[in-house]
């Protein structure tokens, strides 16, 4: 399940990403600016968010597969229109639209459900494997695309995300389950199967306010909103969309700035395994802490030195280690604060706030770069509101006694 999830994950979301590496070509094809094109960009982050409170209300109700049947079919058609796109309203409804609702209908839910239901001993780890796949199928693709799009046009590199997508989309059809019990399986680490919890018979819409209506009651829902937001600021709403064309602002070849974000990729996936495994030990309020004050300084670094290739490698491995290594401690969190079932329907609302974000900061991003002519003061805000969510990590501390114990190790 882990390995169907982690391929269907890379696959969607590199087809979320692959379309910012294409900015310029797009540009320099159809005439229109960095302006016109980041606007679909924020609308289809913002969707991205905003779909996961329904993914997850749906997937309490109709189970992972079904999701995952719809997305992929949403997630092709997406795909589809965005390569003929010759017009606005079919980039706003390709690239915008379905290639923000198709990946947001599975999205962290998946990792969440099936690192909830499937596992009890190494809850963590399985969070973090899945999460990584998320940002490293959006970015570990986007230098064979910049190269492909060099040598035969933007159109073409977005067959690599959709071949990939079709092969994942199918092999998790034929194979995956909704639960262990499915297979006659205990969880891993259960010495037991235990019985399936009642389907519930509301509808999903229901389920999702239910489960706001659950987090909104918890001080550690609204710092976890807050902090995550800032997340989705200072990461896919920044580096994911804006990365290359900063890059080309310094001189650097398309080939260069996709190279950094393959690094970024890479060491994301390292970071967030990694984080997985740290959150399965230590106390995740802490951790979250240090991964945001990590990134902060990194960005604030960026901006306010004289970056040459070698500066801005050292910090594409420094900020790659820590690009969503925030993801396991949040979703640990969560689900110990609200329970193994609803815990990752309430952590939709929570990851709705770092896209909805996130889509904010693409769009004024772009906007700031046609007006000012410079990308500093985006990336400055970033690095000072990642400072701002480490403060703000502090007043857990009175808000949920469990926050502060050591988790046990399994």
């Amino acid at each position: 399940m882990v390995a169907l999830a982690f391929m269907y994950a890379v696959f969607s979301s590199s087809a979320m990403g692959v379309p910012s590496i294409l900015i310029l070509p797009m540009s320099k094809e159809l005439g229109w600016s960095i302006g016109d094109l980041s606007a679909p960009q924020g609308l289809r982050l913002a969707l991205f968010g905003l779909a996961a409170p329904f993914a997850g209300g749906l997937m309490l109700r109709y189970g992972v597969r079904r999701m995952v049947a719809l997305s992929g079919a949403l997630l092709l058609l997406g795909l589809g229109i965005s390569v003929i796109t010759t017009q606005k309203w079919e980039l706003w409804l390709g690239m915008g639209v379905l290639l923000g609702l198709a990946p947001g209908l599975t999205a962290m839910q998946l990792s969440a459900v099936i690192s909830s239901r499937w596992f009890v001993a190494r809850r963590g780890l399985v969070v973090g494997l899945m999460s990584g796949a998320v940002a490293t199928g959006t970015l570990i693709f986007m230098p064979l695309a910049a190269w492909v799009a060099e040598r035969y046009g933007w159109r073409v590199a977005l067959a690599i995300p959709s071949v990939g997508a079709l092969v994942s989309w199918t092999l998790f059809m034929w194979l995956a389950h909704d639960r262990p019990q499915d297979v006659g399986l205990p969880a891993f680490g259960q010495a037991q199967m235990t019985p399936v919890p009642p389907v519930p018979t509301h509808n999903f819409v229901r389920l999702t306010f239910d489960a706001l209506q659950l987090g909104v009651r918890n001080w550690v829902f609204w710092v976890l909103v807050f902090t995550f937001g800032i997340c989705g600021i200072s990461s896919f709403g920044l580096t994911q969309a804006h990365l290359v064309p900063f890059c080309g602002d310094l001189g650097l070849p398309l080939a260069a700035s996709a190279w950094l974000l393959a690094v970024i990729g890479v060491c994301d996936l390292i970071g967030t395994i990694g984080s997985g495994w740290l959150s399965d030990r230590y106390d995740n309020r802490w951790l979250l802490a240090w991964y945001y004050g990590l990134r902060g300084l990194a960005l604030l670094w960026l901006v306010m030195s004289d970056v040459s290739m070698v500066g801005l490698t050292i910090f594409a491995v420094i900020y790659g280690l820590d690009f969503i290594a925030t993801v396991p401690p949040s979703v640990k969190l969560t689900v110990q604060t609200f329970g193994l079932e609803m815990g990752p329907a309430v952590f939709a609302w929570i990851f709705a706030s770092h896209h909805v974000a996130a889509g904010v900061m693409a769009f004024g991003t772009g906007v700031s770069r046609d007006v000012l002519g410079t990308y500093a003061p985006a990336f400055l805000l970033a690095g000072v509101m990642c400072l701002v969510a480490v403060a703000s990590l502090g007043t857990l501390r009175k808000a949920s006694g469990v926050l502060l114990t050591r988790p046990s190790s399994p």
